[in-house]
């Protein structure tokens, strides 16, 4: 199967740079479709009691903070600080990177020192040590940091100070991520209560969402990629509320990729059990789900690691369809996007 199996062309106009307002105001395509146009606030009418919506709660953290090069002559650094990795080392990435040697020194801001322990390979291979506890650098990115936001809205503008909320989830709990698991900024405390009233339950899980996700998949072939890695846990409680929901007939519909990716994860021996720890999983056409039946999730880019798995969700002629049709009815692409309901043939 080749990476270019999953190509399409997008109008770029199609690409939102902010979010539906209310947020259960953005559009929600269904698949398969029963020919009525539908928004996310729709979504009780859509589900039925005994469903079962498991959420990402992971929060984004505002990784990314600009300083300055101690060495001289001095060199502005933008650094997006992507996730600690013990004794005050965190995983980074920097502009620009090949400016940085071991042994320099930068200043952020809010007088936040760190020195550049290493630079290795690949994008994230920046690694600077800090001068205080991870507790406290992540209290210093909330007060001095910006939202990381992707790479095709912040080609076009800077974060800003509404990015602190709406680019994060109403579900938002665990700091970590650097990106936000986009499918859950479209609910409301509204839509929450709705559809508890309509007897649908909740669920949550945590996947710190990496830079990773925004990286382009090179290789020619889909076989020849390597997936990131990410850190997520599925505790026993979880585990316990979906094997409820499944006894009594329910559905479990997966919020966004990410919650979908630790579901699949959680249940790669073929039992669902709790889970601790990173996951790689690389979910293509051809994979065997056994947790999900449903998944709502925004429209991705072409050519990446979540077109594939929606291609591997609904089959790749349904996504083919799927797409061909979002982007002909003029739906709002990506992070900031509208958002779609998809099930599986077997639900």
């Amino acid at each position: 199967m080749l990476v270019s199996d999953f190509d399409f062309e997008l109008p770029p106009e199609l690409i939102a740079e902010r979010p539906a307002n209310p947020r259960d105001a953005a559009r929600l395509l269904l698949w398969p479709s029963d020919g009525q146009e539908h928004l996310v606030r729709h979504l009780p009418d859509l589900l039925r009691p005994h469903d079962l919506l498991v959420f990402n709660d992971t929060r984004v953290i505002p990784a990314r903070i600009d300083g300055r090069r101690e060495r001289l002559p001095e060199v502005a650094v933008e650094a997006l600080l992507l996730k600690p990795l013990g004794e005050r080392l965190w995983s980074a990435m920097a502009k620009p990177g090949r400016r940085l040697k071991p042994g320099d020194a930068i200043i952020f801001q809010g007088d936040m020192r760190a020195e550049v322990a290493e630079r290795g390979e690949g994008v994230d291979g920046l690694r600077l040590r800090l001068d205080r506890p991870d507790a406290e650098v992540i209290a210093a990115l909330e007060a001095a940091g910006a939202m990381p936001l992707p790479p095709y809205i912040a080609a076009r503008r800077a974060a800003d100070a509404q990015d602190r909320s709406d680019y994060q989830t109403l579900f938002a709990d665990k700091p970590g991520a650097v990106a936000a698991p986009t499918a859950g900024l479209h609910f409301t405390p509204e839509l929450r209560s709705r559809l508890q009233q309509r007897g649908v339950s909740f669920a949550g899980v945590t996947l710190h969402v990496g830079a990773g996700t925004f990286l382009p998949v090179k290789a020619e072939r889909v076989a020849e990629h390597r997936m990131h890695a990410e850190w997520g846990e599925l505790g026993e409680a979880t585990v316990a509320v979906i094997q409820a929901a499944k006894a009594a007939g329910g559905r479990v519909i997966a919020i966004g990729t990410t919650s979908l990716r630790l579901l699949e994860s959680a249940a790669r021996d073929g039992v669902l059990k709790p889970f601790r720890g990173e996951t790689d999983i690389f979910i293509t056409p051809g994979f065997e789900f056994r947790v999900a039946d449903g998944l709502m999730t925004n429209f991705h880019l072409p050519k990446s690691t979540l077109l594939m798995l929606v291609a591997a969700f609904i089959g790749l002629d349904a996504q083919r369809a799927l797409y061909a049709h979002a982007v002909a009815s003029r739906y709002r692409f990506f992070s900031y996007g509208d958002s779609s309901l998809l099930w599986r043939s077997a639900s």
